[in-house]
């Protein structure tokens, strides 16, 4: 088994738990806040759903102008859970294509022709289009529990699947 397998295999794993989060998304509080500076919970689900594909258009390029991400606020779960499925989707067609020398390739994030960051894309893949959708889910739980939304397990049981 290759590195790209193993890890297409993490990215379709971990989106099942992820699509187990967005499943329970109760459509009348996707506008709800935590805090006045937070996401709003359709926001942050969205953008969740999105990171993988989002991020592997971004990280696609070898040089990539820093983005203004938007935030938009879905009005339906089903609009998230097929931004999920895009999303994955593309991320999976960018990682074979990009195969194990591409990943090893440098990559650039830049603001105005500034560099603010150079790096193999293997760490930027590792880090943004996978660890940042792990960050984001965490936060998914939390909005989910303050809405007394039962948090099903991811890597075992939760308070509420015991």
């Amino acid at each position: 088994m290759n590195m790209i397998e193993d890890w297409i295999r993490e990215l379709k794993r971990e989106a099942e738990s992820t699509r187990l989060l967005l499943e329970r998304l109760p459509e009348d509080k996707l506008s709800w806040r935590p805090h006045p500076k937070s996401m709003s919970l359709g926001q942050l689900a969205l953008h969740a759903a999105g990171v993988p594909g989002g991020l592997a258009q971004l990280l696609d390029e070898a040089v990539s102008e820093a983005p203004v991400v938007p935030l938009p606020e879905p009005t339906t779960r089903k609009e998230v859970l097929e931004a999920l499925e895009w999303s994955v989707s593309l991320a999976e067609s960018k990682l074979r294509e990009w195969g194990e020398d591409g990943l090893r390739n440098s990559w650039k994030l830049v603001s105005k022709g500034e560099t603010i960051l150079e790096a193999p894309r293997i760490d930027m893949a590792r880090s943004l289009m996978f660890n940042h959708v792990y960050h984001h889910r965490g936060q998914l739980t939390v909005y989910l529990r303050l809405l007394g939304i039962s948090v099903p397990g991811m890597y075992g049981p939760t308070a509420d699947v015991q």
